[in-house]
C-alpha cells in the first residue's frame, strides 16, 4: 500500500478516534477546562498527530495509548461528580482575592497573583474601581467572578417593586430560508400561519435567511443580503 494512501487511511481512523472520545469526556467550553484536563487535550492531540504522520509507529499500541490517556480524565471526572473532597483534589477550590471590599493580598500571593493582574481581571469585568468590588474570587478554572457593591449593582425590576412577566429564550422558526417543523410545534404555530405573519410584514418566505419567534410571539426575521436595501435594517419586529 502506498505510503500517502496509509497516512490518509490512518489519519481518518484517528479523527473518527479522537470524536468518540471527546464525545465520551463530555461538552467543556476552553475556558471551563481545568489544569489537567488542559494537559491531557493537548497530549492526545500530539499522539493522534504523530500516530497520523509517522507509519513506523504502531498503530495498535498508539491507540492503546489513546484509550489510556482518555480513559483517565473520564474516570476523574466520574469520580468527581460523587466526591465533593476529591473534586476539590483534583479540581482545586476557589480563592477569595476581594472580601467585604478588602483585598486579600495573602491569598494573592498563594495564587502567584499579582495587583496588576487583578486590575486587568476587574477591567475584564468592566469593573474600574476596586472600591467598588463586595467580593471577588478566583475559580478553579482560572476564571474572576466578581460581586459588586449593592451601590454599585445595575438597578433590576425588583429593586423598584415592578413585576415582570418571565420571558423564555426565542425560538429558531427558519433557518438557512428553511422552516424548521419542529420548532414550529414548540410555538404552537403552524406553518401558514407563520408565512401570513412574514406577508403581514411584507415580504415573502422565499427572501427570509433567519426568522426567531419569542416568548411573547413576536416575529423578528433577517433578509438574504440581496433582498436588504442600504437603508434597511437587518432585524424588523412586529
Amino acid at each position: 500500500m502506498p505510503d500517502i494512501l496509509r497516512t490518509i487511511i490512518r489519519s481518518i481512523m484517528l479523527i473518527i478516534g479522537l470524536f468518540i472520545i471527546t464525545k465520551l469526556l463530555g461538552k467543556k467550553q476552553l475556558s471551563s477546562l481545568s489544569f489537567f484536563e488542559y494537559i491531557v487535550g493537548i497530549t492526545v492531540g500530539d499522539i493522534a498527530g504523530t500516530l497520523a504522520m509517522d507509519p513506523d509507529l504502531s498503530l495498535r499500541d498508539g491507540i492503546a495509548s489513546l484509550v489510556v490517556w482518555s480513559f483517565v480524565p473520564l474516570a476523574i471526572s466520574t469520580i468527581s461528580l460523587r466526591s465533593r473532597s476529591f473534586r476539590n483534589i483534583v479540581e482545586g477550590k476557589s480563592t477569595t482575592f476581594i472580601e467585604n471590599g478588602n483585598i486579600l493580598e495573602k491569598n494573592m500571593r498563594k495564587e502567584k497573583y499579582s495587583l496588576d493582574e487583578l486590575l486587568e481581571q476587574l477591567r475584564k469585568k468592566s469593573v474600574f474601581k476596586v472600591a467598588d468590588v463586595e467580593f471577588a474570587s478566583l475559580d478553579s478554572n482560572g476564571e474572576l467572578s466578581v460581586l459588586l457593591k449593592k451601590a454599585k449593582q445595575p438597578l433590576k425590576y425588583e429593586d423598584i417593586g415592578i413585576k415582570r412577566e418571565a420571558e423564555s429564550a426565542s425560538v429558531s422558526v427558519m433557518m438557512d430560508g428553511k422552516f424548521i417543523e419542529e420548532n414550529l410545534r414548540q410555538t404552537g404555530l403552524e406553518k401558514v400561519e407563520l408565512i401570513a405573519k412574514i406577508q403581514a410584514k411584507g415580504f415573502q418566505p422565499h427572501q427570509v435567511f433567519y426568522a426567531e419567534m419569542d416568548s411573547r410571539g413576536n416575529l423578528s426575521i433577517d433578509l438574504y443580503d440581496e433582498f436588504i436595501s442600504c437603508h434597511f435594517p437587518d432585524f424588523d419586529h412586529i
